[in-house]
């Protein structure tokens, strides 16, 4: 049995990231429109200057520096205004000594000026610009071309995970199109003959449970940009397992099954992973819940699938996706950098107890609250802690983790929070 630690490093070593892979089947062309939470797969080059020249940041005027003493107050000579510029139109007229031009925000500054006197620092007569104050220094207001980023010049990274703000500087650099990663191919069963499906709308026979792992996997895949592939539910029956398994095997990245992988005597998916070749490598990890935890390759396969079988109950499924698959499955589709820490420090409302045998997580809320220990505050949720207990699942948005070892942590004291 392996301890989390150890299982997560051997995981990480087995993913074969898209970025190792042959560009001409894991990179595709996508319009910006369908880019958004997709991977960007090339760093994009700047084509254009940012912004494309100098600009003003204010309504108000621009005038040359140098002649801003001699505008100061009514007294004063004061400054000709030559032009009006607006925004998206091009100046008629070189800023010449001795003159201004009233200016919008973003608009271009004409050829001679390089400062903006705001609107509300400026008195004016007809064509007479007063100033009520000097400007603090040359260039105030101007946003000068190529200051956010030079043409040429790195502007999104490859790896990203594309956001809105992200879609916005590939529209504004002129990106109609961008090369991102495929998205994954993640086939996802559970297996037992006491399954049946979520439409099941007779009354449940005795014995019978509705499959619960299956949905809120494939909304969990789907979170992460991944395209979730449901196979239903297969019987505890060899031969089906069998030939289910080796169907999906050619056309997936990766399969989740759920159940069939502790050491019943209905639970077969190891033996079979054998059969079909595979290389078992977890076969149970020292983490409660969630021990039994099967991860296999399939080296001889040409697209090198990886398989998780996780456990059946509903809890320990859902606790080892979090914390064994999504990693897995982030760095898989070429995401770069990886988040460095998946644990957060944060504090807990109550006491926290667990047999200290295995790595222990609880679930529960976390807020953030201010106060003289600002940061986030775990509650675990009411119940049973069985993890058969799906209903205890409930809102919960965070696990708090207690190492091997540890038996009892303090209320108010500090602990380790996987936000979810």
């Amino acid at each position: 049995m392996l301890s989390v630690t150890a299982a997560e490093t051997l995981i990480q070593s087995l993913v074969i990231s898209l970025a190792a892979q042959d560009p001409a089947t894991a990179i595709e062309q996508v319009p910006l429109s369908q880019a958004f939470q997709r991977i960007l797969a090339q760093p994009v080059i700047s084509p254009l200057d940012f912004p494309h020249w100098d600009n003003s940041a204010m309504d108000g005027y621009a005038i040359r520096y140098e002649d801003s003493s001699k505008a100061i107050g009514q007294d004063s000579q004061g400054l000709q205004v030559t032009e009006t510029i607006a925004a998206g139109v091009s100046p008629q007229l070189p800023l010449k000594p001795g003159e201004a031009a009233r200016i919008f925000t973003g608009a271009i500054l004409p050829a001679g000026a390089d400062t903006i006197v705001p609107q509300e620092a400026t008195e004016r007569q007809n064509d007479r610009l007063y100033l009520l104050k000097p400007p603090a220094r040359r260039g105030d207001f101007v946003r000068k071309q190529g200051d956010f980023c030079q043409a040429g010049s790195p502007l999104l990274a490859a790896g990203l995970r594309i956001g809105s703000a992200d879609l916005s500087i590939l529209a504004a650099a002129q990106c109609h199109s961008i090369a991102v990663y495929r998205p994954l191919r993640v086939a996802i069963f559970s297996t037992g003959n006491e399954l049946v499906p979520p439409e099941y709308t007779d009354p449940l026979p005795p014995g019978k449970i509705v499959d619960s792992n299956q949905i809120a996997l494939i909304s969990a895949v789907q979170r992460l940009g991944a395209i979730a592939l449901p196979w239903g539910i297969v019987p505890d029956d060899p031969h089906l397992l069998k030939q289910t398994i080796a169907r999906i095997l050619p056309q997936v990245d990766v399969i989740l099954s759920s159940g069939g992988v502790s050491v019943g005597d209905y639970d077969y998916i190891e033996q079979i992973l054998v059969e079909l070749g595979a290389t078992l490598a977890i076969r149970s990890v020292a983490v409660k819940p969630g021990k039994p935890l099967t991860i296999a390759t399939f080296p001889h396969l040409a697209n090198a699938p990886l398989y998780f079988g996780l456990p059946g109950n509903p809890v320990s499924s859902l606790v080892s996706f979090w914390r064994f698959v999504q990693p897995a499955l982030e760095k898989m589709s070429g995401l770069n950098p990886l988040p460095l820490v998946y644990f957060k420090t944060g504090y807990t409302t109550q006491d926290l107890e667990s047999d200290g045998q295995r790595e222990t997580y609880l679930w529960g809320q976390v807020e953030w609250q201010e106060g003289a220990l600002a940061g986030y505050w775990f509650t675990p949720t009411s119940g049973s802690k069985s993890s058969g207990n799906l209903i205890h699942l409930s809102q919960a948005n965070a696990l708090a983790k207690l190492a091997i070892g540890e038996r009892r942590i303090a209320a108010g004291s500090p602990i380790a929070l996987r936000l979810l």
